[in-house]
């Protein structure tokens, strides 16, 4: 992989890793004022779509290497 897609696909990452940071805090902030449930469980699996991106994306940074 050229090193420019790689770059790419680190700082891509480095941005989903920050809003997921992001979803966590605002999770945890819902939680203490005592947010609708159904509410905090959406922002619970948009914070799970975002670290699943971050997975593919890790995948693709880093190749499996069968030793």
């Amino acid at each position: 992989m050229p090193d420019q897609d790689q770059a790419e696909l680190r700082l891509t990452a480095a941005r989903l890793r920050q809003e997921h940071e992001d979803y966590d805090a605002a999770i945890n902030a819902m939680i203490q004022t005592g947010c609708d449930a159904l509410r905090i469980q959406r922002m619970k699996k948009k914070k799970l779509v975002i670290k699943d991106k971050i997975t593919k994306l890790e995948d693709q940074i880093i190749p499996d290497i069968i030793a």
